[in-house]
């Protein structure tokens, strides 16, 4: 049985990568800041599976990230863990650094010292590409805006450095945005589609959002985290943009999201200003050609689709949360 260690297992990415491992048989050992059940709700569907392992850490501490690792022996490394908003990126620069960059530094000096034979995958960011313009793939020049870029950026580059000079199977996936309905409710795409559940349901009256002529290539997780695993297989380590290869503002999603419920969401969304990104990027749109070529990958649901299924899972969650009768589970 392949094991593999997932960093960030309690996120969005982390828990479907935990589901489809799972499904191909994998021994699943997973690290999160916390396992207590409250923040474990992405992995309710596993709790009972034997097969999933959880510790409690984080990337800052390196002893104990080598030590586990001297004790699972993975097969496969997935770095999913990160502070991952960028607009928050901006309040705590330093908090960002430590866990996006140096965290990757110090999980793959420790497998390069303990585990060098496995395969080991960074989730890498589209914010590295800064406002370069699209279509942006692997060869684009990288000129991050935002602290979160310049952390992904800098994590990026140790991969590159540990696959190219100390003969790791190292790859960093530079993911463009991808949804889901596991998406945490900060990231925009949620927030739109929260609010349409709660103004369907008649407990909200509008919703407040800042640019909306933003362009954005929103795929579904679930799909990326197949391009994670596939990139793992191939015959050698590289690089690989994901992404849908569609450009669509933040206004056609939240039209969308709105129009599933049949109300015209210019009667419900308000710019405000205060919501304005620093260093905001007005496009950015992927070039998957490569992924597809090599690993068979290609996106297969995208934005508007996306929006719709979103909406459908926060409508049914909030009916579920009125009803405390009903099981969620």
């Amino acid at each position: 049985m392949r094991r593999a260690l997932i960093t960030g297992i309690t996120g969005q990415d982390g828990s479907y990568l935990a589901d489809l491992l799972i499904s191909k048989g994998y021994e699943v050992h997973g690290l999160a800041r916390t396992t207590s059940p409250r923040r474990n709700d992405r992995l309710a569907q596993l709790r009972s599976e034997p097969a999933l392992h959880l510790y409690e850490s984080d990337l800052s501490d390196a002893r104990r990230i080598a030590d586990l690792l001297s004790h699972i022996q993975p097969d496969e490394i997935y770095n999913l863990a990160a502070l991952s908003h960028v607009a928050v990126s901006f309040d705590d620069p330093q908090a960002t650094t430590r866990t996006n960059a140096m965290g990757a530094f110090q999980l793959l000096d420790a497998a390069r010292s303990t585990v060098p034979d496995c395969r080991f995958f960074q989730a890498s960011s589209s914010e590295i590409f800064g406002a370069a313009p699209p279509p942006q793939n692997e060869n684009t020049a990288c000129a991050p805006r935002s602290p979160y870029g310049q952390s992904k950026l800098q994590a990026h580059r140790y991969v590159q450095q540990a696959r190219d000079e100390q003969g790791l199977f190292a790859v960093s996936g530079i993911l463009f945005n991808h949804e889901s309905a596991r998406r945490g409710e900060s990231f925009v795409t949620r927030k739109i589609t929260r609010a349409v559940a709660m103004i369907h349901a008649g407990l909200a009256e509008r919703l407040e959002l800042g640019n909306l002529s933003a362009i954005r290539d929103w795929g579904y997780a679930p799909e990326y985290v197949e391009g994670m695993w596939l990139a793992l297989q191939a015959a050698e380590p590289t690089d690989y943009v994901l992404a849908t290869g569609e450009g669509h503002t933040v206004a056609d999603f939240c039209a969308e999201a709105f129009r599933h419920v049949g109300l015209e969401w210019s009667d419900y969304v308000r710019y405000n200003a205060d919501f304005e990104r620093a260093g905001e990027v007005d496009v950015r749109i992927g070039d998957a050609s490569k992924a597809e070529q090599l690993l068979g990958w290609k996106a297969r649901t995208h934005a508007l689709e996306i929006a719709r299924i979103m909406v459908d899972a926060d409508v049914a969650s909030l009916s579920l949360s009125h009803h405390p009768g009903v099981s969620r589970h």
